[in-house]
C-alpha cells in the first residue's frame, strides 16, 4: 500500500505526496531472486567505492550474518533459513570501507563441503542417511538420535570480550570479528538448563546478556527460562561458565512449547509473548527419528488458544501470576517495551491471525515471478506494528473498565470475570502486505525506556525493498527506497555528540542487481530524515542477511 509522512520538511512533504497516490514499488524483473543464490567468499577483504562523506567518528565495522550457500552439489536447500552461514563484514576507517566475508566453519558446513552432501538436517531441510551406505547402515542411522544444527546464520552478538554467532539450537559459534575465523563451537547446555536460546538477546551497558529458552522441568513439565550471562570480569574465568536461570515461565501446554523469536525487557520486569505456534515435541522426538523430518514439519498452531501474554520482575527473578490475553496474533521482533505509570507499554511487529509466517518463506515461494510472490502473499498473514499495555495493578478499576488510563495511548486492558485481563491493541502501523520489521531503535540508550522513534526494514509481499522510520508516537513515517534495490535491517549507530534521540546514522547492505557495475553497496542514512549520506560500493553481489551488530 503506502507509507504516510506528515513531516514539514521540505523532502519530506514530497515523500508524503508520493506515497499518498497509494503506489509502492513493484518488481517485475525479479531482481529480488538474486539475493537468495549462493556466492564464494573472499580470499581477503576489497575496497569499496565511496560516494559521499563518512562521518569522521563512524570508525568501526558492520556485522551481517545470513544464508549464503543455498545447495551442496545438486541437493538444495529449502527454506530461507537452511543455507550455510556466510559472515559479512564492512570495515570503516577514516572516511574509507573494506568489505570481506567467510563462510563459518560449523559442522553443518565442515561435514557438507567434506561430503559433499547435506549431512544436517536444517530448519526446513531433511538431511538423510548417505546414499552410499548400505541398506543396515542406512536404517540404524535414522536412530541415532536428533543431530541438532549448529548452522549459525541469524544473528551475531558479544558476551563478555568475545563475539558469538547464533541461530535459535544450543549452539553458538565463537567468531573472530577481526579475520571472520571460527573459534569454536559452544553447546550452552553444557551450563544452562535450555533446549536452546533465541538470536535476540538483551544487552545491558555493563555487558549483561540476557536470552529466553524452552526447557523440561521437574516430571518432564515444560517451561521457558530467562537466562543470565554475567559481564565479562578481568581475570576471572569465562562468562558463559557463570550463566544462571534467573526466572521461570510456565507454559500453556505441557509438550507443545510455543516458538519463541524473541522477549522484551524493562528496566524492572521481563516480557514473554506465548503465542498459538506451537512446537510439537512428541513429533519432533518420534518422526525425527524413524521418518526422517525436519524442524518446520513439527510446527502446528493451537487456533483455541490465542494469545498470552507473561510478565516476571527481574530483581529479583518473580514470576508474576497475571493471565493477560488476547486475539491470535504471532510475533517475531519486539521493537521496545517500558514502563510508565504503573504500566507496561508493549511495541512488537505483530502478523495476525495463527497461520505460520515462516510457511511463506520457502525459497521456491520467494524465488517466484513477481505476479506469484504477490498471489503466495495475499495468503499470508497481514503485518501490523501494534502496541499493547499491561497494568500492573489489576484490580485498579472494577471488572469490565479499561484499566489503562495512559493519555497518550487508545490501548484497553479490561479484567474479565473469569479473572483473565483482556489486552486490546492501539495499531502503530498497518498497511496491506506491507510489513514493518526487523524492527531497530536507539538500543544503547532507550533500550527498556519511553522511546520515539523505531527504524525497520520495509517487506513488500515478503521482499525487503525499503528502509523505515515511525515515530510511534505520532505515527508519522519515513522511507528511503529505490527501484530494483533490496536493503537488509537497518542498524542504528548513534552520534557520539548526539543532543536527540535520532542524531546519528542508519547502516544497511543495499544489493542492486541489475546495476552494471557496483551490484552491492554499504549504505549509510540520516536516521533523522532517512537522506543518504553516503555509500561504500563493491564489484560483488551480497546475499540476503538477516541480523547483525554494529562493532566500534
Amino acid at each position: 500500500m503506502y507509507f504516510f509522512s506528515f513531516c514539514s520538511a521540505p523532502h519530506n512533504e514530497l515523500l508524503t505526496e508520493f506515497y499518498r497516490t497509494e503506489t509502492f514499488i513493484e518488481h517485475p524483473a525479479g531482481g529480488y531472486k538474486r539475493i537468495f543464490e549462493s556466492c564464494e567468499e573472499l580470499a581477503e577483504p576489497i575496497p569499496a567505492h565511496v560516494t559521499g562523506v563518512i562521518p569522521a567518528w563512524l570508525n568501526g565495522s558492520l556485522l551481517r550474518l545470513g544464508p549464503g550457500l543455498f545447495e551442496i552439489g545438486d541437493e538444495p536447500f529449502y527454506h530461507l533459513f537452511d543455507g550455510q552461514a556466510l559472515m559479512h563484514k564492512f570495515d570503516l576507517k577514516n572516511g574509507k570501507v573494506t568489505y570481506y566475508r567467510r563462510f563459518l566453519r560449523t559442522d553443518a558446513y565442515v561435514r557438507a563441503m567434506t561430503e559433499k552432501r547435506i549431512v544436517i538436517t536444517e530448519f526446513g531441510t531433511t538431511a538423510y542417511p548417505d546414499p552410499c551406505k548400505n541398506i543396515f547402515s542406512r536404517f540404524f542411522t535414522y536412530f541415532q538420535g536428533i543431530e541438532v544444527t549448529d548452522n549459525c546464520l541469524v544473528n551475531v552478538y558479544p558476551i563478555g570480550e568475545d563475539f558469538y554467532a547464533c541461530t535459535e539450537t544450543n549452539f553458538i559459534t565463537k567468531v573472530n570479528p577481526d579475520t571472520l575465523e571460527t573459534v569454536k563451537k559452544v553447546d550452552l547446555c553444557n551450563y544452562l538448563s535450555i533446549n536452546g536460546a533465541t538470536a535476540h538477546p538483551h544487552i545491558e551497558q555493563d555487558g549483561t546478556v540476557y536470552n529466553i529458552g524452552n526447557c523440561f522441568g521437574k516430571n518432564m513439565s515444560l517451561a521457558y527460562n530467562i537466562i543470565k550471562i554475567p559481564p565479562a570480569q578481568k581475570g576471572k574465568s569465562d562468562p558463559i561458565e557463570k550463566s544462571k536461570v534467573v526466572v521461570q515461565f510456565p507454559s500453556s501446554e505441557r509438550f507443545k512449547p510455543s516458538y519463541v523469536h524473541s522477549f522484551g525487557k524493562t528496566e524492572n520486569y521481563f516480557v514473554f509473548i506465548e503465542t498459538p505456534i506451537k512446537i510439537n515435541l512428541l513429533k519432533f522426538l518420534s518422526l525425527w527419528s524413524i521418518m526422517g523430518t525436519n524442524y518446520m514439519d513439527c510446527f502446528e498452531t493451537n487456533d483455541k488458544m490465542g494469545t498470552w501474554f507473561h510478565l516476571a520482575t527481574k530483581h529479583p527473578g518473580e514470576y508474576i501470576d497475571y493471565k493477560f490475553r488476547t486475539s491470535t496474533f504471532s510475533v517475531f521482533h519486539h521493537i521496545n517495551c517500558y514502563e510508565d505509570q504503573g504500566f507496561i507499554v508493549v511495541d512488537l511487529c505483530t502478523w495476525k491471525g495463527y497461520d505460520f509466517v515462516y510457511n511463506y518463506l520457502y525459497l521456491a515461494n520467494l524465488k517466484q515471478n513477481w505476479e506469484e510472490v504477490k498471489k503466495a502473499a495475499m495468503r499470508a498473514p497481514q503485518p501490523e506494528v501494534r502496541r499493547y499495555v499491561l497494568p500492573l495493578d489489576i484490580y485498579r478499576e472494577e471488572p469490565g473498565k479499561n484499566l489503562i488510563s495512559l493519555s497518550y495511548t487508545t490501548a484497553t486492558a479490561v479484567l474479565r470475570s473469569d479473572g483473565t485481563i483482556w489486552l486490546e491493541p492501539e495499531v502503530l502501523f498497518s498497511a496491506p502486505r506491507q510489513a514493518f520489521e526487523f524492527p531497530q531503535i536507539n538500543y544503547s540508550k532507550y533500550s527498556g525506556k519511553d522511546y520515539t522513534f523505531a527504524y525497520g526494514l520495509g517487506l513488500n509481499h515478503f521482499i525487503p525493498d525499503r528502509i523505515c522510520k515511525l515515530n510511534v508516537k505520532s505515527k508519522e513515517t519515513w522511507v528511503w527506497d529505490k527501484p530494483d534495490s533490496y536493503p537488509s535491517e537497518p542498524l542504528f549507530v548513534q552520534n557520539p555528540d548526539a543532543q536527540n534521540e535520532d542524531d546519528g546514522v542508519l547502516l544497511t547492505i543495499v544489493v542492486n542487481p541489475g546495476a552494471s557495475k557496483h551490484p552491492a553497496y554499504l549504505l549509510i542514512l540520516n536516521a533523522r530524515d532517512l537522506t543518504e549520506i553516503a555509500r561504500a560500493e563493491v564489484d560483488v553481489i551480497i546475499p540476503v542477511t538477516l541480523h547483525g551488530m554494529y562493532k566500534a
